[in-house]
């Protein structure tokens, strides 16, 4: 593993990325260049949005939904699917800016535990402890209780001491904060954009939506400081981040996602109401769409020009439609004097590159007084009862608000007064979900019959990330549990270490493996002293409950220890403890 500081003082005074990192870039640029160029199905998303609906019309069929042939080739075991997402250059991006920050911060010099910073392991840790306390249900509950001897999780206190924690959510960083002022002239979201980027560009080419995907909104609850906090009562949160979100309406795999910035995205020019700013959302959104698939949509983005626009890039539109449209007729608004369960229809058509457009407009009466109206350029007959477009609509409609509650369920939010922080929190949360969607649709007998696959799946994954920095930690947690876990996670890593050595000895000229390995779990600077220290851990044990003082120091010395001896149970300091290795005890 490359040493974060070794990195930092290779980059330039200016912000600049380290060489490592430019390597993670460009190689998974160039993948993605690599996917678009063999499948004409997923274009680039570099190219301008014309460029797009022409590609798409000239491709027949879309697809197959499900993953993608990239991320079955990358899909091995639980972890993999999530660095599907959470890539080795968006660490890279995150572990420069922290460690950036840190060193003009001088953090290192008040803080001698700090010593070279945070390195790949401890980030993959990080994240795997807010996965875990999503998983426990503890995102409202305070970080000191989860790291409580008695009422805490075993596994948190494992992992890292609380002060790390609370240093690397305090140190957190995604760009350089002394060119930030010149980037947020011109962007609201100057302080996560190149990490939002990187990641919402990978979404598209990770999964196939089916035939039917989803538009809406989503708002990441967020009270603090943020130019483009948004105020919807609808919510359950009511404040927060909001950004627009195509889902597929099967799995609500996350497609594609828009961070909503406000009236204007540039604070310095005087803020204008957008118009026709449904329509224009839709559009970015299946701009990379390919057809014939079906858009549904709610009042507020539903008109017929949307329609209209939509139909040019081979997809149909569904969605209900608010009455103060000026292009309904008169005739279907009103509800009065209609009878309960009845329907009426509206048709406009007109011409269109592969002959006639008809758009139907379905005014239903669910109840007396009352209709829903609802338009779409589906091809549909006139029922007797409820119309089939309503149900269909009722069907697809729930894609983002499905993610929304999925998320919500084991969400690894934790409470912080910076925006930038929220909106990573939403990343590892939506990056989580989707990498269970193509973890399921990989593996389809997997957990077959039982429930709660997403918490399982949830903690195997947040285990997993924290295990490589249990293992290579030298100092040991005081409490009973979290002690046994960490030798057990030791004891587990040495026996794969063994077996995968036994493998490769058996195949000495097997070729490597294609697909991008985990960091290794061995820090070399550390082996030595874990080593010096590894049969003094074993004299010490078992470890008594109670920290009383040393009963070999005088008393005036006052020392305390955890630590009994094996044969008299007295209580021995590691200065009057004698190391022995197993084969003299």
């Amino acid at each position: 593993m490359e040493n974060p500081a070794q990195a930092r003082n290779e980059a330039s005074g200016n912000g600049s990325h380290s060489d490592s990192e430019y390597d993670y870039e460009d190689r998974e640029e160039c993948e993605l260049q690599q996917i678009a160029t063999a499948a004409p199905h997923i274009p680039h998303h570099h190219n301008n949005n014309n460029n797009h609906h022409a590609s798409r019309t000239r491709t027949p069929n879309p697809p197959p939904p499900g993953p993608t042939p990239y991320a079955l080739s990358l899909v091995s075991d639980i972890p993999s699917a999530f660095e599907l997402f959470f890539t080795r250059a968006i660490r890279a991006l995150v572990l420069e800016m922290t460690n950036l920050h840190a060193e003009r911060t001088s953090y290192g010099l008040r803080n001698p535990w700090w010593k070279a910073g945070m390195g790949e392991a401890e980030l993959r840790a990080y994240a795997g402890l807010l996965i875990l306390a999503g998983v426990y249900r503890s995102r409202g509950e305070a970080a000191a209780s989860l790291w409580d001897a008695e009422s805490g999780r075993s596994i948190f206190r494992a992992t890292m001491p609380l002060k790390a924690f609370y240093a690397y959510s305090t140190l957190l960083r995604f760009d350089d904060r002394e060119t930030r002022a010149q980037r947020r002239s011109s962007d609201k979201l100057a302080a996560v954009r190149e990490l939002w980027d990187r990641w919402a560009d990978r979404l598209p080419y990770m999964y196939n939506p089916g035939p039917d995907v989803t538009v809406d909104e989503q708002l990441v609850p967020f009270r603090g400081r943020c130019p483009f906090r948004q105020y919807m009562p609808s919510k359950p949160a009511k404040y927060g981040i909001k950004s627009w979100v195509l889902c597929d309406a099967k799995s609500s795999y996350a497609w594609k996602m828009q961070v909503y910035l406000g009236k204007d995205n540039k604070p310095s020019t005087r803020a204008r109401p957008e118009k026709n700013q449904g329509t224009r959302v839709v559009l970015d959104l299946t701009a990379d769409l390919l057809g014939p698939r079906n858009v549904t949509c709610d009042n507020f983005f539903t008109s017929y020009e949307l329609g209209q626009r939509l139909l040019d890039a081979n997809l149909t539109m569904l969605g209900t439609v608010r009455k103060n449209r000026p292009e309904l007729p008169t005739a279907l608004i009103s509800a009065k004097g209609r009878a309960a369960f009845s329907s009426e229809f509206a048709f406009a058509t007109g011409p269109g590159p592969g002959g006639n457009r008809t758009t139907t407009l379905v005014s239903y009466v669910p109840k007396k007084n009352k209709n829903v109206l609802v338009m779409t350029t589906l091809p549909c007959e006139r029922p007797d009862r409820k119309p089939e477009l309503v149900l269909k609509y009722n069907a697809t409609k729930g894609g983002v608000d499905n993610l929304d509650k999925l998320v919500a369920t084991y969400s690894c939010r934790r409470m912080t007064s910076r925006w930038p922080v929220a909106v990573f929190h939403n990343i590892l949360d939506v990056s989580a979900y989707n990498a269970y969607v193509i973890w399921r649709e990989t593996n389809p007998g997997w957990l077959s019959g039982h429930r709660n696959k997403r918490r399982f799946f949830l903690e195997q994954l947040g285990k997993a990330l924290v295990a490589p920095l249990i293992e290579k930690r030298r100092g040991l947690p005081r409490s009973e549990a979290s002690l046994a876990l960490v030798r057990c996670v030791r004891t587990a890593a040495s026996a794969n270490a063994n077996a995968s050595g036994a493998r490769c000895e058996s195949r000495p000229h097997s070729r490597a493996h294609p697909h991008p390995q985990p960091p290794s779990r061995e820090d070399p600077s550390e082996t030595g002293s874990r080593d010096r220290t590894e049969p003094l851990q074993q004299q010490q044990k078992p470890q008594a409950s109670k920290r009383k003082r040393c009963q070999i120091c005088p008393a005036k010395k006052d020392s305390k220890t955890f630590t009994t001896c094996r044969g008299c149970s007295k209580y021995v300091c590691r200065s009057c403890a004698l190391p022995y290795c197993p084969s003299c005890v």
